[in-house]
């Protein structure tokens, strides 16, 4: 039986996005409707400075806000039509206004806007340039230059699923972010635009590269196995090393406990996972699964159907709520069995029930490594449960 995916399943995703009933229409929106655009912003007092246009000249006059604003923002870079554009900085000159952009942290909204999709997702983010800023200094007397980027595409709730992701994209930005025109076209242009492939789309490349070996990946994620991809090109290394950050349980569980399993599966040398690319599919050695991670993989396989990004990252945080649910049940029948042995019996029902007994075992055997009697439990359950498999 697959598993059910709670609050946010294909069909709630599509009716988030407008036009999004047909399978056709959502690979058209992938690839013919993300948007981009790249503003320089001035507060009041610096604003006579100016800020590059497109063209790299200070200061275009019909790409600036309002001069009655107490700042200034200049098109740098854009992909939107001229409508869209003014409509576009419309919106974000009013969430500047409010006080509603803080510096470094990214925001989701919806925006309407004069292009097909009416209502589009629109990820932004002000921030400062990086390389400048280490040069400042109180005596300095240097204005380091800030920016608001934006993208644009499919609907709020799905970039929302995104955002950490898109926080670490603009990272690249602030490090390498230079307004000189050759620049512009042959680094900042390029990265602004891939942004939707580069940021959103990883995961559905893997499960579209892995397939039914998309369980394996599954299992390595959440047992903190290490991963040796061999004879790879850049970009699908990059896709398996963000599906394995996205698909662990980093920030969910005690990152003690993170920490421990690391270098425990990292002791084992015996247990690294290593794909190997050389072929046209890829080849997994040393790869453990188990039937939790063989259910959740048929999720991800039977969706790859309607070529909707934003479903596979839903699909993939309702993986690692119910593991999430999973180890807190688990928990909770073990401070159960510490005084009573019919609560042992239903840990043991538990684990060998919910189909991933193998690595919930070695989560908690590392959370209780200092709580005697729930320790007495877990060696208890771990003898059960192998003989129970030898037998």
């Amino acid at each position: 039986m697959l598993p059910a995916l709670p609050d946010g399943d294909e069909r709630e995703l599509e009716s988030s996005e407008e036009g999004g009933g047909a399978g056709e229409e959502r690979r058209q929106e992938r690839h013919g409707s993300t948007y981009h655009s790249l503003y320089g912003y001035r507060s009041g007092r610096c604003s006579q400075q100016g800020a590059g246009g497109r063209d790299g000249s200070p200061g275009s006059a019909a790409a600036e806000t309002p001069s009655g604003e107490d700042f200034s923002l200049s098109l740098l870079d854009t992909n939107l039509p001229a409508e869209a554009e003014t409509e576009l900085r419309s919106f974000i000159s009013k969430r500047l206004t409010k006080g509603a952009l803080f510096e470094g942290m990214g925001n989701v909204a919806s925006v309407g806007l004069s292009i097909p999709e009416y209502k589009v997702g629109c990820y932004y983010c002000r921030f400062q340039q990086e390389n400048i800023l280490e040069m400042a200094t109180p005596e300095s007397d240097i204005n380091v230059p800030e920016y608001v980027v934006c993208f644009l595409g499919g609907s709020e709730k799905g970039l929302e699923l995104f955002r950490l992701e898109l926080d670490k994209y603009i990272q690249s930005l602030k490090i390498n972010l230079d307004l000189e025109q050759k620049s512009l076209e042959t680094y900042i242009n390029p990265y602004l635009r891939s942004w939707f492939e580069n940021a959103i789309c990883p995961i559905q490349r893997v499960v579209q590269l892995f397939q039914e070996k998309l369980a394996f990946l599954l299992h390595a994620a959440l047992s903190y196995t290490p991963v040796e991809v061999k004879n790879a090109d850049e970009r699908t290394e990059k896709d398996v090393s963000r599906f394995l950050a996205a698909a662990s349980l980093q920030g969910l569980v005690q990152e003690g406990t993170m920490t421990s399993l690391c270098i425990a599966m990292t002791e084992e040398q015996h247990k690294s996972m290593v794909i190997d690319c050389s072929g046209p599919l890829p080849q997994l050695h040393n790869a453990g699964s188990n039937r939790f991670c063989e259910d959740w993989m048929h999720a991800f396989v039977n969706g790859a159907e309607g070529g909707n990004p934003f479903l596979f990252r839903q699909i993939l945080e309702n993986f690692k709520l119910k593991a999430i649910q999973d180890i807190n049940n688990l928990k909770r029948f073990i401070r159960q069995a510490e005084m009573n042995h019919y609560a042992l019996f239903k840990c043991y029902l538990f684990l060998k029930n919910c189909g991933s007994g193998d690595i919930l075992l070695r989560i908690v055997k590392v959370e209780h490594a200092e709580m005697p009697e729930a320790r007495n439990v877990v060696t208890v359950l771990e003898e059960f449960m192998r003989e129970t498999s030898v037998a």
